[in-house]
């Protein structure tokens, strides 16, 4: 598709406008807004609202943010998919260049209207690797005391106000809940009531709304359903539990949460509104100028760099290469908060558990249980060290079966993923296509076309870019490319609903890892199975669909809205770049003067994209993202398993395994 650039005539006076040069805008309030909620953690959703509604929409700005998003999207590779989504993803059907001409031409009275559109816009794509996140708005987030689930209950599927909503929610602290006694609302008193409708519709299809307009990261409606409920994970190192998207969305424009419920014990049906309350987790400010300046003008982070500059090269170059990520970003500041220590397993965990992966021993000792938090580690080596702490100690005790949970995890390192899969299913089960990961390309559009060619004149090599060839393998003998080769040239097209679709070579992922793979698997293949919510997402997906496609290992899924197919792989884009990425990549290869190079953005904000493909085994013309591959197995959440992860552990092994 032809660049949406050419449709901005601005782009001149934009060059003359620096980051530092642009101030908040002005404001015709007479009071300031965002000095009633300076130094409060939270505050009434209409507070926070009016803070961000302060700042009048600039068309400078809008010109400046359209620009980077339209040209960042030439790079963005399932662009021409939208334009029909394929079956069963129908849902994200859009037409990218004429949402972006309908931002150009819409009327907004304030900033924080402008951002919000752009957010929706590219929220509702359902990819969570493509998405703009304005730093000035994103720092807030609606929480509600009384956090929904979906339960089986005497063998139906109902939505209840979480049964340990009071021990979690209590863990946000008094300032919270103390909230909620000064205006006299009893949230305690809903704890395990039954939800029989939310804004006047019945609960699971408010939940789809949400799903549809809110929730966005997963292409799958099943998956986002299963999203608008809260359930456990693990948070950095920690277990913790989701709010949920109905009850933790992004954005305070809402006061509160209207519900038709009976509570515990009792038959009666009642209509509880049920107020929010805004959570700050950006920087103190005092005032409307110092929010603007903290948290939405341009920083010194927002903007790429040249990476063949000294310090920058010298920061860059303690790694033998750039590593991949593909991941998402979770509804900001804070979606998980610390899981009741009540519901934390008893079990005690096994070597290798320090980290993003939790490990135990069911008591029926033959199983062995890694709890996958997320593929991103503080360090990228200890991750494979702990899973070979971990399996050791597993064989050490006499397990024969593994169980890997899945839930709410949002990706990281590609190679990761990649690593966890050869090392559990051994070098030799690869056979004929030795690579532990997917055939991969990226979109040669013109620019990135000479973004390569320019890092191979220039002598660009993976330590500092991730065109550069040498991050890649021959797609025929699986070798590592030399940094002259251009896997570009010749590209190739083809054609996706009547767009011209041109992409480089296929390649595949060189992966440092540094532990030795074991020839054999650990364990009897058929004695591994994977469970989740679906909520697995980028390098999660990768993993779980390489599981699925190479091994035909058993998967199951829980939680989501009963009948309704759901995916075990929320997205499975093969890499992210956000926009600090690409605009280096652009510096790098010093074209950053080119026409079809988008600007420095001049607001705090990310536009991250999904930068390349991974293409599934099974049909090798389809990227993973659109194939259709459901679980062998689905269950409900109870009462028992929601936020209890041991409890769904031991239910899961003796259906899973036997």
């Amino acid at each position: 598709m032809m660049s949406f650039g050419g449709l901005f005539t601005t782009l001149v006076a934009l060059s003359m406008v620096t980051p530092a040069s642009v101030a908040a805008p002005a404001s015709t309030a007479a009071a300031d807004p965002c000095a009633k909620i300076a130094g409060k953690t939270f505050s009434p959703p209409a507070d926070a609202l009016a803070c961000m509604k302060s700042f009048p929409f600039n068309e400078t700005l809008r010109q400046n943010v359209l620009t980077v998003i339209s040209r960042v999207f030439d790079f963005y590779t399932f662009e021409d998919y939208y334009l029909n989504s394929p079956p069963p993803f129908q849902d994200s059907t859009t037409n990218i260049r004429a949402d972006i001409a309908r931002i150009n031409r819409t009327h907004y009275e304030t900033d924080f209207d402008f951002n919000k559109d752009v957010y929706d816009f590219t929220t509702q794509l359902n990819d969570g690797h493509t998405r703009w996140f304005p730093n000035c708005y994103t720092q807030f987030q609606n929480l509600l005391p009384a956090p929904v689930v979906t339960l089986e209950e005497n063998g139906e599927q109902n939505v209840f106000v979480a049964p340990d909503s009071v021990e979690f929610v209590s863990l946000l602290g008094t300032d919270f809940t103390d909230f909620f006694d000064s205006i006299k609302f009893d949230f305690r008193r809903l704890a395990g009531a039954k939800v029989l409708e939310i804004e006047g519709v019945d609960p699971y299809a408010y939940a789809q709304r949400i799903a549809e307009t809110q929730s966005g990261n997963f292409i799958d409606l099943g998956v986002r359903i299963n999203s608008a409920f809260s359930s456990y994970r693990i948070s950095g190192t920690d277990f913790s539990q989701r709010f949920g998207d109905i009850s933790g969305p992004q954005f305070p424009t809402q006061n509160t949460l209207t519900m038709k419920l009976i509570p515990v014990n009792s038959t009666k049906a009642e209509t509880v509104s049920v107020p929010f309350l805004a959570s700050y987790a950006g920087l103190p400010f005092t005032n409307r100028e110092d929010f603007w300046v903290i948290n939405c003008a341009a920083n010194n982070e927002t903007n790429g760099v040249d990476n063949k500059g000294s310090a920058q090269l010298e920061k860059l170059t303690t790694k033998t290469r750039k590593l991949a990520k593909a991941n998402i970003v979770d509804v900001a500041p804070k979606n998980a908060v610390g899981l009741p220590s009540q519901f934390e397993p008893t079990l005690p965990p096994v070597n290798g558990s320090e980290g993003v992966i939790k490990s135990f021993i069911l008591p029926d000792k033959k199983t062995g249980v890694m709890f996958v938090g997320s593929f991103e580690p503080d360090d990228f080596f200890q991750f494979q060290t702990d899973v070979l702490a971990t399996v050791t100690e597993f064989k050490q005790q006499g397990v024969s079966q593994l169980l890997i949970d899945l839930t709410n995890n949002g990706g990281g390192f590609v190679c990761l993923g990649q690593f966890l899969h050869i090392f559990l299913t051994g070098s030799k089960s690869l056979g004929s296509f030795p690579n532990p990961g997917f055939q991969s390309t990226n979109r040669a559009n013109p620019l990135a076309q000479k973004i390569l060619a320019s890092d191979i004149a220039l002598g660009v090599t993976s330590e500092i870019a991730f065109y550069a060839a040498d991050n890649w393998a021959f797609l025929s003998n699986d070798t590592e490319m030399s940094p002259t080769d251009n896997y570009m040239q010749p590209p190739s097209s083809r054609v996706i609903n009547g767009q011209t679709f041109v992409e480089s070579q296929r390649f595949l992922d060189v992966c440092p890892f540094s532990v030795d793979i074991p020839e054999d698997p650990p364990f009897d293949p058929s004695k591994i199975a994977i469970v989740g919510n679906g909520n697995c997402a980028s390098t999660c997906a990768m993993f779980s669909t390489l599981m699925n496609e190479r091994h035909n290992t058993k998967i199951a899924v829980f939680g989501g809205k009963s009948g309704l197919p759901t995916q075990f792989k929320g997205m499975a884009g093969n890499q992210v770049l956000e926009w600090f990425d690409i605009d280096s990549e652009i510096k790098t290869a010093n074209l950053k003067d080119d026409p079809l190079a988008p600007p420095d953005l001049l607001v705090s904000g990310d536009f991250r994209h999904n930068w390349r493909i991974a293409y599934s085994f099974l049909d090798e013309t389809l990227p993973i993202e659109y194939k259709s591959e459901l679980p062998q197995f689905r269950f409900p959440y109870t009462a028992d398993t929601y936020n209890n992860p041991q409890n769904l552990w031991i239910f899961a092994a003796k259906e899973l395994l036997g």
